[in-house]
């Protein structure tokens, strides 16, 4: 029977007035990879920050490989290893000085020369970090996620600024990871990339837990909540989500013509 490695429950988060994160219960099973997806200010990066530690929720239950990771953040992070949506370098270091400063934070650190040739970093490890590309740069902060060979990986936006061929070599990668017991957190706007990768999906809306399940669960459910006549039993899980969420607003041509 696989370990559970992340256990959340009934989880509630508010800043001053608005209630971020309102009753989310999940749990993180060895070598699975749980997809988060959701709108914008759906409660998705709040959820994942009180995992990783980085926030006390107001109330309910946190238990990373059976710590708290609030109040135990140091041995939680002994084996998580996290990749942020938004990540800020010093500005005058180089791609092979960050890397060789992150593998000493770490007894038995991943071989990061091997993992810049994966991550096809090799011929920017003498470049300033802040001249790398938004694409490169998330490979990079990927690459540093690995560096303690995590037991658990959060994902906050993978794949963003990357090049269709550098993403499904991401997945290939993850897959890999990911069949060898390491359990990973993905937060994801790309359906596609969740499609690909996830076992399981939880879905927020406004805070709340709306679903929580497997990716033909998850299907079944969009087109309970979508009328019949919007759905055809051809749609993709992406084309499911994209009918279920509320429409955006877009650009009139009156307003430019």
């Amino acid at each position: 029977m696989a370990e559970t490695v992340v256990e959340v429950e009934g989880l509630h988060l508010a800043y001053r007035n608005v209630q971020a994160v309102q009753g989310v219960t999940f749990c993180v099973e060895q070598g699975e990879i749980l997809a988060v997806i959701g709108p914008n200010g759906s409660g998705k990066t709040s959820t994942v920050e009180c995992v990783e530690g980085l926030r006390k929720p107001d109330s309910g239950r946190i238990s990373v490989f059976g710590k708290d990771p609030f109040q135990h953040r140091g041995e939680v992070y002994e084996k998580m290893g996290v990749q942020l949506q938004e990540t800020a370098y010093p500005s005058k270091i180089r791609v092979e000085e960050l890397c060789r400063l992150f593998a000493a934070f770490y007894d038995r650190p991943a071989d990061w020369e091997a993992l810049l040739r994966q991550m096809d970093l090799e011929n920017k490890r003498k470049r300033w970090v802040s001249k790398l590309s938004g694409g490169e740069k998330q490979r990079l902060s990927v690459l540093l996620s690995l560096m303690g060979r995590p037991k658990l990986m959060i994902l906050d936006e993978l794949t963003t600024g990357l090049d269709p061929e550098v993403r499904q070599s991401m997945w290939r990668s993850f897959e890999a990871i990911r069949d060898s017991g390491v359990s990973i957190i993905l937060v994801s706007h790309y359906l596609d990339e969740v499609e690909a990768l996830a076992g399981r999906i939880l879905f927020l809306e406004d805070g709340k837990q709306q679903f929580l399940g497997s990716k033909q669960e998850f299907c079944s459910y969009a087109k309970e909540r979508i009328s019949e006549k919007n759905w055809d039993d051809s749609d993709s899980l992406e084309k499911l989500y994209l009918k279920l969420m509320p429409k955006q607003g877009g650009i009139s041509m009156d307003a430019i013509g």
